[in-house]
């Protein structure tokens, strides 16, 4: 099983000097975007420079997010799919699992990864994406187009806290992907300045179920990957509940650390360790 990327960083398809420098960060996986952060004039450029992009050794993963079923872009931007290197597709503003059929039948079933709460309609069908189980590898949510199409002048209470719908958008997120046997990814964190806000907020994400996050700036990879990376102390545990089992194959629970365990925690302890073998063959 292919490991899951911790941290998937956000860089503009149309800047060679930001994309080098993504290329040369620690990230799990880039996505080069041709989407929001390209404005309509530069995108056929930023295209060119995707298609231009040589042969490496090594390093993230390299993701492509194209714009939305439905734009004038679209079809323009599923020809850079033919570079070698490319891993999948970052598919902004889906809707439903319908959107990841069509897009799958327009490319042959590359890897998708859908962005998948930034309209209305959006939200009613997180448990759609069940169906498509060929070419859907990972789920992300997003508020700010969210906000934009709900014509919300924040997406934040008073207080900082993330208003009522769009910690909806984020539960049903991670609902959906978990039930879609897909990887469950937390959005991005917008201030990059602030460092301890955001490993406040990817740990919290990683204790709730999401297996990593997307960033925008390299300088939050490093807090990211460490984020979503077991501890020592994690993966200790992990192999005693485990051993536990093996060693009671009939049990349906176990003592461990003097703490009764049952099956569901012994299927948590085999993510665990299946997270940690990832990062150490990264090393």
């Amino acid at each position: 099983m292919k490991r899951e990327p911790r941290s998937w960083l956000f860089v503009p398809a149309d800047s060679e000097k930001k994309i080098a420098k993504a290329i040369e960060s620690d990230a799990d996986a880039i996505i080069f975007d041709l989407e929001d952060s390209v404005v309509a004039s530069r995108k056929a450029a930023a295209r060119e420079i995707l298609k231009g992009l040589g042969g490496r050794t090594g390093g993230p993963d390299w993701w492509v997010r194209i714009n939305p079923l439905g734009s004038e872009h679209h079809k323009h931007d599923l020809e850079v799919l033919g570079i070698a290197d490319i891993a999948g597709i970052v598919l902004p503003k889906a809707e439903s699992g319908a959107d990841i059929v069509q897009l799958a039948h327009r490319t042959g079933n590359i890897p998708i990864h859908a962005i998948v709460t930034e309209t209305p309609a959006s939200l009613f069908n997180l448990l759609s994406y069940r169906e498509p189980r060929t070419a859907l590898v990972a789920m992300s949510w997003g508020a700010e187009d969210l906000g934009a199409a709900l014509g919300a002048s924040s997406k934040y209470e008073e207080g900082g806290e993330l208003a009522f719908t769009y910690k909806l958008a984020r539960s049903l997120c991670l609902a959906g992907a978990v039930a879609a046997g897909v990887q469950p990814v937390d959005g991005v964190f917008a201030d990059f300045r602030d460092s301890a806000g955001l490993k406040r907020e990817a740990e919290a994400a990683r204790r709730e179920g999401f297996t990593g996050k997307l960033a925008i700036h390299p300088a939050q990879v490093p807090i990211i990957n460490a984020a979503f990376s077991p501890s020592k102390d994690e993966v200790a545990h992990a192999e005693a509940v485990i051993a536990a089992f093996e060693a009671e194959p009939e049990a349906g629970t176990v003592s461990v650390e003097g703490r009764m365990v049952d099956r569901p925690h012994l299927e948590q302890a085999k993510r665990v360790l299946h997270r940690a073998r990832g990062v150490a063959n990264d090393v």
